[in-house]
């Protein structure tokens, strides 16, 4: 039976699970440590920080918690599955098991989607394969009166989606991705994606990259281009004429998707389908990330004619 009145150093039982998870081979483990204790205690890392230093103790139910997180964070269970939280640019939102993580690089292309939103008067702008709504909730807070879509097909995933974008009012639709919203063909202004993309095959160098959903990372065929094939046949029917696209994708992948987009052919093994047609988008520019690393196209859908 446990004393609950036994209280233990927090700076101890960080240094504890600093070496747990610097053991674990963990690339950041004091940071993730205090992330973790900051957790059980409700409060912010510089004050996890500081208590250490002035010696707080925790009682035997808050030394459990964090032990029983840090042993979890260990076998390289994402941090933000463990706190149940994750930032990406000025929002915070709520993930967990089943939902697709967000990362750093993600935050340019939802910045060059909400760039182009800002420049339509009344901006309609749809978010297909939005996972966690990362992107089109950064759309809904940084572009005050744009009536914002997010399309997610994984039940899983949208139950997520839901929880961060109902508060902001998007509109979440449960659905295929290639034929949503046909009540909004040719009307978006903006189209911006991050669907899955990774070639089949290629395993995440990352442990906790392997514990996202396989169905949110792969996209299909040895080049991965089925997926943002799709994508880019969805926002050319979505989009109205002078609209923008924007489509995160590998660093492998920005000729393949520069040649969908001019030729409505692409090159490879997932982008061959002919289902775009020529001459349907144009200023296509692929862009990098804040790594230096090809990893998103923007281009600008013509008043072409899809064919049917």
């Amino acid at each position: 039976m446990t004393d609950s009145t036994q209280t233990l150093s927090l700076e101890s039982l960080l240094r504890s699970a600093t070496e747990l998870l610097r053991a674990a081979d963990v690339d950041t483990p004091r940071a993730d440590a205090e992330l973790l204790a900051a957790h059980v205690l409700g409060a912010s890392r510089g004050q996890v920080s500081a208590w250490a230093v002035s010696g707080r103790q925790l009682d035997a139910v808050q030394s459990v918690d964090l032990r029983r997180l840090a042993i979890s964070r260990s076998t390289r269970t994402p941090l933000q599955y463990l706190t149940g939280t994750t930032a990406f640019r000025t929002v915070d939102l709520k993930v967990g098991h089943g939902v697709f993580l967000p990362r750093p690089e993600t935050e340019v292309v939802a910045g060059a989607a909400i760039e182009a939103a800002r420049g339509a008067a009344q901006p309609l702008v749809i978010d297909l394969c939005t996972g966690s709504g990362a992107i089109a909730a950064s759309v809904a807070i940084e572009v005050p009166g744009a009536t914002v879509h997010a399309v997610e097909a994984d039940p899983e995933a949208a139950w997520w989606a839901a929880a961060n974008l109902e508060p902001l009012g998007v509109r979440l639709h449960v659905a295929d991705a290639a034929t949503a919203l046909p009540e909004l063909d040719g009307r978006a202004d903006v189209v911006v994606s991050n669907p899955p993309y990774v070639p089949d095959g290629r395993v995440p160098a990352q442990a906790e990259a392997r514990r996202d959903p396989e169905r949110a990372l792969y996209g299909g065929g040895a080049d991965g281009m089925r997926m943002p094939t799709v994508v880019a046949a969805a926002a050319a029917r979505l989009l109205r004429p002078g609209g923008t696209f924007v489509m995160e994708h590998d660093e492998t992948q920005g000729g393949l998707v520069a040649g969908l987009l001019q030729d409505g052919t692409g090159a490879g093994s997932g982008a061959g389908s002919g289902e775009l047609g020529a001459g349907l988008f144009t200023a296509i520019e692929t862009r990098d990330d804040l790594t230096g690393r090809p990893r998103y196209t923007v281009a600008v859908r013509t008043d072409g004619t899809m064919a049917r």
